[in-house]
């Protein structure tokens, strides 16, 4: 492998219900002067998708029940958040005081049901995850393909990791591409035969593409270019999660 190239989509006007996010990016990165090109992996924050798919809530609205008010009140929370990490939760897998670690409706253990209100658009909101983040993907990979583009697009969020601080981008939603990379039944120089060893490669290109789209920089797409991939259309998230048979830490 030669190398590979990892850059920032910038120019993207405000995400809102309905946008056309496909055409945007499309868009926006041909003026940045670095066009989409086939064999491309677009990563996109999760956030913008959801913005686009009308997944924001205004708080003020949400009908709060008598045990997330009560919870909330204890740990100094907003009431309303914790109705709606609830709500988009299959069930809690740790609450240690205020934090709270739920599994999402897709099967992501991760805080709050990843649910945020920084970047939400205003004051008094919250955006909740896509509702089928690898529909999601799909979609863009389509509307990209319409253009004449065969490109990879992973959705991606900020997740907490067991074991370490602080936090990395990881994939939610994939399309197009395999997303595990697995040297099972191969051999090392040394004639060792790999039994276990797989790669999830949709999440390392997710933590790749964090490194140029950031927080701050209002750009929440970015292309890794140069990097080989396995076509497969009918890949979805359900190869990474994890069964919680076979979870040693549910």
């Amino acid at each position: 492998m030669p190398g590979i190239s990892i850059f920032g989509i910038p120019g993207l006007p405000e995400i809102t219900a309905g946008t056309d996010l496909a055409g945007s990016i499309f868009a926006a990165a041909a003026a940045a002067g670095t066009p989409l090109e086939s064999r491309d992996i677009l990563v996109i924050t999760s956030k913008v998708v959801s913005k686009a798919e009308g997944r924001v809530v205004e708080l003020a609205s949400v009908d709060v029940s008598p045990f997330a008010r009560q919870y909330a009140e204890k740990w100094d929370k907003e009431p309303a958040v914790i109705e709606l990490v609830l709500r988009e939760s299959r069930r809690v897998v740790r609450q240690v005081g205020p934090v709270l670690i739920t599994e999402t409706r897709h099967g992501f253990v991760c805080a709050n049901a990843g649910i945020d209100q920084s970047s939400s658009g205003g004051h008094g909101l919250a955006v909740l995850l896509p509702v089928d983040p690898d529909a999601s993907a799909m979609r863009v990979r389509r509307a990209l393909q319409a253009r004449g583009l065969d490109i990879a697009v992973i959705i991606s969020d900020t997740f907490g990791r067991p074991w370490r601080e602080a936090q990395n981008d990881v994939a939610i939603g994939v399309a197009g591409m395999q997303p595990v990379t697995s040297y099972i039944g191969q051999v090392d120089p040394h004639g060792h035969e790999f039994r276990v060893q797989a790669l999830c490669t949709a999440d390392e290109v997710a933590g790749a593409a964090e490194l140029v789209k950031g927080n701050l920089s209002r750009v929440p797409c970015a292309v890794v270019r140069g990097l080989p991939w396995e076509p497969d259309d009918t890949a979805t998230m359900q190869s990474i999660i994890r069964d919680s048979e076979r979870d040693l830490f549910r």
